[in-house]
């Protein structure tokens, strides 16, 4: 007698009851990028639905955020001036500073990450400080105003720190430099196995941080290596990170497994500009149910062991469930 699957499938609601992975409005951070000005929201080509937006403005999209049911945002900043260590970044009234005070202070419900890295902030469009003999990111230097850039953005209020450079220690400096601080309470998402990616084309677009020269594999990993991508993110645990990622998502379902079968700590899943520009694109050529692929792939991300997903589809998603 062979087994009849069919039998928990042939009814909607115990379909219902049998399904095994969720997806939920709070899952999800929403990715902003904010830039100086008033009244700014400049829509990015590469990326139908995403905006370069004015602190005011985003601001005002907090709200919408909020009636989705979404309350956990990411930013990213572009400043106004790049120099070639990103002094904006270093600053308590650069871009990042600003916004998470402006946003606290109108939506103080709302769950605050900032992005720390440097590649927005610089003229060279690197994660850092340059070696100039190398080419290459100094990773120690660039450790150091790391350190700094965290204790910016936990005076402005922020409610998690996202270390996005793939400095080798940066989970152990940030976590010193809090502490010494009196932040010891502020907790620390690693980009703990972040790729060095194709995906990542339309970010640089909205972000405006195309490397001004080479490309940025001598920090971050070789897609081809999957042991040195649960290394990593076990690495960054024992510095004590306490929330660990995988970035892109789509393509590497089988490290975020591997991650979430060798550590007991929440993992997120960055669900990448070029993820997103792809279900864009081919949604608006009617080459896909969009609706549809777009929740299939999130399910995929949870399935694969992900507590958390950042997407750029955040929105879309909260409103269709």
């Amino acid at each position: 007698m062979f087994q009849r699957f069919r039998r928990t499938r042939l009814n909607p609601h115990l379909r219902a009851l049998v399904r095994e992975t969720h997806v939920r409005a709070d899952d999800f951070i929403y990715p902003l990028f904010v830039r100086p000005g008033e009244g700014i929201k400049n829509e990015i080509a590469s990326m139908p639905g995403v905006y370069q937006m004015s602190i005011d403005e985003a601001v005002k999209e907090c709200e919408t955020l909020k009636a989705l049911g979404i309350y956990a945002i990411i930013l990213f900043g572009i400043p106004e001036t790049k120099d070639s260590v990103g002094s904006d970044a270093l600053c308590d009234h650069g871009i990042i500073a600003t916004a998470v005070r402006a946003i606290k202070r109108a939506h103080p419900e709302m769950f605050v990450v900032t992005d720390l890295c440097f590649c927005e902030y610089t003229d060279h469009g690197h994660c850092g400080i340059i070696d100039h003999v190398h080419h290459t990111v100094d990773n120690d230097a660039t450790l150091k105003i790391s350190a700094q850039q965290a204790i910016v953005h936990a005076k402005a209020g922020a409610d998690l720190i996202a270390p996005s450079g793939m400095m080798d220690g940066i989970i152990t400096t940030l976590r010193e430099a809090l502490d010494a601080g009196g932040y010891e309470n502020l907790p620390i998402m690693s980009y703990s196995t972040k790729f060095s990616s194709g995906y990542y084309g339309p970010f640089r677009d909205v972000a405006e941080s195309v490397p001004s020269f080479g490309d940025r594999s001598t920090y971050q990993m070789d897609p081809a290596n999957r042991r040195e991508a649960v290394n990593e993110s076990i690495s960054d645990e024992a510095q004590g990170a306490d929330i660990l990622m995988v970035k892109p998502a789509l393509a590497y379902l089988d490290v975020l497994r591997d991650i979430r079968e060798a550590t007991r700590l929440p993992l997120a899943a960055y669900n990448v500009s070029g993820e997103y520009a792809m279900l864009k694109l081919a949604g608006k050529h009617g080459l896909i149910d969009y609706d549809r692929v777009v929740m299939e792939t999130m399910v995929g991300f949870k399935r694969a062991g992900a507590d958390i997903i950042i997407s750029y589809h955040a929105k879309e998603i909260a409103a269709m469930l």
